[in-house]
């Protein structure tokens, strides 16, 4: 041992020579976690109970049983799923988790076949030219175009992205109606800007049934999107002009566009709404500066696929946002946290 070195020392060099294998292995838990989705271990244990010996889960499957016994080990090692002893000592039974639930292919699944996607996985490896190139877009230089056309070329890829942001907004309409139902109160219609396949209208109308929502997204999206009872689709581009409305509702649209691009999407949320009366809602990222806390990872996490996905787009803290809100005329905002939940609200007035 290196005498001139302390004891703490040694101790940070003997960790640092472990922790380095979870970045060699970095994309491991994902790459499995998509295995097992694919092979909808989640959906068929759900469907047993939530509980299955290795025999049950790999017939059931199809799968082989030594190849899925490695596979679930790990994932039990990750926290996935779970084991539990059986009346043979030679059996482990497998368990659902609240994290496996997730899992689900109504729940986040969707979202974690988008992020894994080879479309949207190649412009990580590009993030050196996008640091080195200020203003450069990874993701077209992995793909030829930028986000938003590639999406408008290609409908298998676009129905995988609206199908992933579908299956978050489900769980955070849920999640901001429980924790923040005043948001939507004395709401008659309800505009929400970039609504996708309008998922987050249908969840919010279903909990909030006196609103009348108008689902905005670009034509090619809108047009596919279900009919539902209580919401209308409208086609357009939100940096010309969007529907007028009581209230505006944005989901996490604003980090994919510079400040300045932001603040015309809300000068023409702010026109749209009534003067006295309206209000526009932003479920968006807030970054903590001062002092991290057990969503930071995600925050960051997120930033990080916003700055390979996106030419401009970035996950603001609380005073860019300020910046942004006020630059678009309002005058005054105030923020809400939602618990379990990586998106604050903020409310914008004029």
């Amino acid at each position: 041992m290196d005498l001139t070195k302390s004891l703490k020392e040694v101790d940070e060099e003997a960790q640092a020579q472990v922790d380095i294998w979870q970045y060699i292995f970095g994309f491991a838990p994902m790459a499995v976690v998509k295995c097992a989705i694919e092979l909808q271990i989640p959906d068929v244990l759900e469907s047993h109970g939530g509980a299955m010996t290795l025999p049950e889960l790999s017939a059931a499957l199809g799968c082989s049983p030594s190849v899925l016994s490695r596979i679930m080990r790990y994932l039990i090692h990750r926290g996935i799923f779970k084991q539990k002893p059986t009346s043979q000592e030679s059996q482990i039974c497998y368990i659902q988790t609240p994290l496996s639930r997730l899992l689900l292919k109504n729940s986040m699944a969707a979202f974690i076949l988008m992020e894994s996607n080879p479309v949207m996985l190649a412009p990580w490896h590009n993030l050196k030219t996008r640091a080195l190139t200020n203003g450069a877009s990874a993701f077209k230089a992995a793909n030829g175009a930028d986000f938003w056309d590639y999406g408008s070329e290609n409908p298998g890829y676009s129905k995988l992205f609206n199908d992933g942001m579908a299956c978050h907004a489900k769980l955070a309409i849920s999640n901001i109606v429980n924790h923040y139902p005043e948001a939507f109160k004395g709401i008659g219609s309800l505009l929400d800007v970039g609504g996708g396949n309008g998922t987050a209208l249908r969840t919010l109308v279903k909990s909030c049934p006196w609103i009348r929502g108008i689902n905005f997204d670009l034509p090619h999206v809108v047009s596919i999107a279900p009919p539902c009872d209580g919401i209308g689709h409208v086609g357009g581009d939100m940096f010309e002009m969007v529907p007028k409305a009581d209230a505006a509702f944005l989901m996490l649209v604003l980090h994919d566009w510079s400040d300045d691009e932001c603040i015309q999407i809300l000068r023409n949320c702010r026109e749209a709404i009534p003067t006295d009366t309206g209000k526009v809602i932003i479920a968006e990222v807030v970054v903590e500066e001062r002092e991290e806390d057990k969503v930071t990872d995600a925050h960051l996490a997120l930033d990080m696929a916003i700055l390979v996905h996106t030419e401009k787009g970035k996950e603001r803290t609380i005073k860019e946002w300020e910046y942004v809100v006020y630059a678009a005329g309002f005058t005054k905002y105030t923020i809400k946290h939602i618990e379990g939940e990586i998106i604050s609200v903020i409310e914008a007035y004029s």
